[in-house]
C-alpha cells in the first residue's frame, strides 16, 4: 500500500498494464493527468483531433492485438471521442479510452465542458467506469483492461472527475479482479460439437465462413488445418480478411454486398456451413430470409447474443473458438478419411473459371483494380494494409490479396469514413518494422487529414494512397445506378491539392499519372522516413462491381 494521487495511481496502473504508447489531447479537466504523464516512461502520441486519437488506439489494437489507450478531456474532448469508440464497439476492438470529467461537486450542474459521457457511451461500450474516489482507480483500471481484452474484446471508458485525479490516498495495486456477472464462456459444450461434427463429415458441399472473431481470437494456423482437413472452400467476411490466406487454392475471398463472384454464387449452393466468429451481417448475407435457406448452419462465438440474433442456426456452439477449433480438429482427425479431391471442389474450380471472364477490370487507364494488384506486388506480404471507406474499401477488399492476419483493417461494422489514416498511424506504432499503406479515398481521407501533422511530428512514416475521383465515389454509384444519376452533393470538386497539403504538413505529396510512375512512387515511400501521401486521379464514372443492391439477396449479384 502506497499514498499517492489519483493521477498518479492511473499512470502506474497503465504501467502494470504494459502500456508503453497512449494516444491523445490534453485539456483542462485532464491536465492532472498529463503532469504526471510527463515523469512516466510510457510514451504520449499527440492528435489533432480526439476522433482520430480513438481511430489510433483502434489501430495498434488490432494490429498488435493488444489494448490500445487513447486519452481526452471533458466535454468536447470526451464527445470527439464517441465516433472512435463506437466504432470499436461495431469491429470488437479492444481499447480503453480514458476521459477528464469536471469535479465531482459539478457534476449535473452544466459546468464548463461538461457532459455525460458515461450516459453517452453506455450503448457503445463493453463497460464504463467513472471513479469517485482516487482509491478506486488502481481496481478500476484492471477491470477496465480484463473487460476490454477478453470474451468479445470491446472498448471500455473510464471518466475521472478532476478532483479525484487530484485526490490523494492509500493505493492497492491488485493482481487480477473477479468481476461479478462477468464470466464469458470459453470451453465449448461437447455434445454441440459432437452434432458439429456429424454435419460436418456428412456434407457434400460444405463452406467455412471465418469472420473477425477468427483474427481477434488468433486462430488463423487452427481454421486453415481444420480447412485442408475437410477440403472445405472458405469464405471470408470484411472483419476476417486475411485470417486465411487469399492465394490459397480453398479461398474464395469475401462474401456480400460487394463480395467476390464466386463466394457470392458458392455459398448458396452450399448444403454445411460453419460459421466461426461471425454475427451475419446485411452487408454480409444480403437480404437475411434469402440467406442459404437449405443449409445448415453451424455457428461458433464467444459471444451468446450473436447466436440466432440475425439467422436461425441449426447447431449453435458458444465458446472460445481456439478451443472449439482444437475439438473439431481432434474429432475430424479421427472420422474422416484423407481428402484429395470431390464434385464440390471441382465446382469451385468450375466456377472460378466461369467467373474469369466476367469479372474484369472495366476502368479505362488508371482504373483502381489494376492499381491495387499492382500494389500487391510492390508490397511484402506482411505489410498492414488500412482502408478508409466508400469505393476505396471495397475496391481493396476485392482486388488486394491478403496474406496474414492483422495486416487488413477496416472499418466494418460503423463504416467510418476518416477511419483508416488514423488507424494506419496507430498500426504503425504497433508495427514499425512491417510498411503500413492507407487505401484511401479523397472525401475519407479529407476527414481527418490532419493527423499528416502526427504522423510527420511524431515520426510516424506512413503510406497514403488517394484514389482521387473528385466524388463521394460509393454515394455516387448508388446515385448513377438506382437515382437515374441524380448526382445530389457528391460532387467534391479540386479542393484540396493533396500534393500541397502533404507538403505543407512536411509530408511527401506526389501525383501519378501511370501505372509506371505509381510503381516508382511507391517503392521511393518504402524507402521514405516521413510520410508519403501518393494523389491518384481516377474516373468519377468508375463503380464497384461485384456489387448486390440494398434490400436483395446474394443470388442479384450486379457483376458491372
Amino acid at each position: 500500500m502506497v499514498e499517492m494521487s489519483g493521477s498518479q495511481a492511473l499512470i502506474e496502473a497503465l504501467y502494470k498494464e504494459k502500456v508503453e504508447v497512449i494516444f491523445g489531447l490534453p485539456g483542462g479537466a485532464i491536465i492532472p493527468v498529463y503532469d504526471v504523464l510527463l515523469d512516466s516512461k510510457i510514451r504520449h502520441i499527440l492528435g489533432r483531433h480526439e476522433q482520430s486519437v480513438a481511430h489510433m488506439a483502434e489501430g495498434f489494437a488490432r494490429a498488435s492485438g493488444r489494448v490500445g489507450v487513447c486519452m481526452a478531456t471533458s466535454g468536447p474532448g470526451a464527445t470527439n471521442l464517441v465516433t472512435g469508440i463506437a466504432n470499436a464497439y461495431m469491429d470488437s476492438s479492444s481499447v480503453v479510452a480514458m476521459t477528464g470529467q469536471v469535479p465531482t461537486s459539478m457534476i449535473g450542474r452544466d459546468a464548463f465542458q461538461e457532459v455525460d459521457i458515461i450516459g453517452i457511451t453506455t450503448p457503445i461500450t463493453k463497460h464504463n467506469f467513472q471513479p469517485k474516489y482516487a482509491s478506486e482507480i488502481p481496481k478500476t483500471v484492471k477491470m477496465a483492461f480484463h473487460i476490454a481484452s477478453t470474451g468479445r474484446p470491446g472498448p471500455v471508458l473510464i471518466d475521472i472527475p478532476k478532483d479525484v485525479q487530484n485526490q490523494t490516498a492509500d493505493m492497492v495495486f491488485p493482481n487480477k479482479v473477479e468481476i461479478q456477472g462477468y464470466n464469458p464462456n470459453i470451453s465449448p459444450h461437447p455434445l454441440q460439437v459432437k452434432k458439429a461434427i456429424d454435419l460436418l463429415t456428412k456434407a457434400e458441399k460444405p463452406i467455412i465462413m471465418a469472420g473477425g472473431g477468427v483474427i481477434l481470437s488468433n486462430t488463423s494456423q487452427k481454421l486453415q488445418a481444420i480447412v485442408e482437413l475437410l477440403l472445405a472452400p472458405v469464405i471470408t467476411t470484411l472483419m476476417s480478411k486475411g485470417c486465411f490466406p487469399e492465394n490459397h487454392p480453398l479461398s474464395l475471398g469475401v462474401l456480400g454486398m460487394h463480395g467476390s463472384a464466386e463466394a457470392n454464387k458458392l455459398i448458396s449452393e452450399a448444403d454445411v456451413i460453419l460459421a466461426a466468429g461471425v454475427r451475419f451481417s446485411d452487408r454480409t448475407t444480403g437480404k437475411l430470409d434469402e440467406f442459404c435457406p437449405d443449409a445448415k448452419i453451424i455457428h461458433i462465438d464467444i459471444d451468446p447474443s450473436e447466436i440466432g440474433k440475425n439467422k436461425a442456426i441449426d447447431v449453435p456452439i458458444v465458446g472460445d473458438l481456439s478451443k472449439t477449433f482444437d475439438m473439431l480438429y481432434d474429432s475430424l482427425a479421427k472420422r474422416l478419411e484423407k481428402r484429395e479431391d470431390s464434385p464440390w471442389l471441382k465446382k469451385v474450380r468450375q466456377t472460378r473459371e466461369e467467373f474469369k471472364g466476367i469479372i474484369i477490370d472495366q476502368g479505362k487507364g488508371l482504373s483502381p483494380p489494376k492499381l491495387l494488384k499492382k500494389l500487391r506486388e510492390l508490397l511484402p506480404n506482411n505489410s498492414v494494409i488500412t482502408t478508409e471507406v466508400g469505393q476505396n474499401q471495397m475496391w481493396a477488399s476485392l482486388y488486394f490479396k491478403v496474406f496474414e492476419p492483422r495486416t487488413f483493417i477496416s472499418s466494418g461494422g460503423l463504416g467510418t469514413m476518416g477511419f483508416g489514416f488514423p488507424a494506419a498511424i496507430g498500426a504503425k506504432v504497433a508495427r514499425p518494422d512491417v510498411p503500413v499503406i492507407d487505401i484511401a479515398g479523397d472525401g475519407s481521407f479529407g476527414m481527418t487529414a490532419n493527423s499528416l501533422a502526427t504522423s510527420v511530428v511524431e515520426k510516424i512514416p506512413v503510406i497514403v494512397v488517394i484514389l482521387n475521383n473528385s466524388m463521394l465515389g460509393m454515394v455516387a454509384q448508388w446515385q448513377r445506378l438506382f437515382y437515374n444519376r441524380r448526382y445530389s452533393a457528391v460532387e467534391l470538386g479540386v479542393a484540396p491539392d493533396f500534393v500541397k497539403l502533404a507538403e505543407a504538413f512536411g509530408a511527401q505529396g506526389f501525383r501519378i499519372g501511370s501505372i509506371d510512375e505509381f510503381t516508382k512512387v511507391v517503392k521511393g515511400a518504402l524507402k521514405s522516413e516521413v510520410t508519403t501521401v501518393i494523389d491518384v486521379p481516377i474516373s468519377p464514372e468508375e463503380n464497384v462491381f461485384p456489387m448486390v443492391p440494398a434490400g436483395k439477396g446474394l443470388k442479384d449479384t450486379i457483376y458491372g
